[in-house]
């Protein structure tokens, strides 16, 4: 990627996900749009464009189509924190989605499988193959041991361990949080590609409601810098 061609579309949920990366920036620009705040300029020489969207799938959706529309970006990244559904993940270590799957989409009624989402008719959403690997490969350049695999979004906050089983046995995933699949359906229906990354802040299960407020921010500056090491290798 030329440095003054193309420009990546960072997303975050909450401001403690995104502060670190937006006081990176230089030649920062502000605009508003739908009650979002979107900072373009440029991190590590590339030209970008950072939001913080709100928690929960119907504002990270929004934040990514006004985000394509207005901005055009070569790739959106959303990046942020999440609950492990897997004892190979423990707090603070990185995820990057090998794919994405909405947990709460379900027309089972209907005869469809559990997680499709209609009118494109797939459960699980694609993530950008090389992308992710830069992704992987900033991980590791940041010292860690990033895991790749299935992350599941819906609109709850996860701290119950049947419901925690219940998405590890029906969609295989490895972590669990709110915004990505959205984000990630977004980026299918528009043809950009899409990478989520996500640093664990808790368990997914009943002590999430304690762990969470303990080690997000934590949590989420690790994943701040293997996005700006990411941002490094474009």
């Amino acid at each position: 990627m030329r440095k003054d061609e193309r420009i990546v579309g960072v997303i975050a949920a909450m401001q403690i996900e995104a502060e670190d990366l937006v006081s990176a920036m230089t030649e920062v620009r502000e605009e508003r749009i739908g009650g979002m705040l979107f900072r373009a300029g440029r991190l590590n020489g590339i030209g970008c464009v950072i939001a913080v969207c709100g928690i929960g799938k119907v504002f990270a959706a929004i934040c990514a189509q006004t985000m394509i529309l207005r901005y055009a970006p070569a790739l959106i990244l959303n990046t942020g924190v999440a609950g492990t559904l897997t004892d190979r993940l423990s707090i603070g270590d990185v995820i990057v989605g090998e794919r994405l799957v909405q947990h709460d989409m379900d027309t089972s009624a209907l005869g469809d499988p559990v997680g499709m989402v209609s009118g494109i008719n797939r459960v699980y959403l694609p993530c950008s193959e090389e992308y992710s690997a830069l992704l992987l490969r900033a991980a590791r350049e940041e010292g860690l041991s990033p895991l790749s695999g299935t992350i599941a979004s819906g609109d709850r906050f996860m701290s119950d361990s049947a419901e925690k089983q219940r998405i590890v046995g029906r969609f295989g995933a490895m972590a669990c949080e709110m915004e990505g699949a959205a984000i990630g359906q977004t980026c299918f229906v528009n043809d950009v590609p899409c990478c989520v990354m996500r640093a664990i802040s808790d368990g997914g299960d009943e002590a999430a409601a304690i762990d969470y407020p303990t080690f997000a921010k934590t949590a989420a500056k690790r994943g701040a810098s293997v996005v700006r090491r990411f941002f490094s290798l474009l």
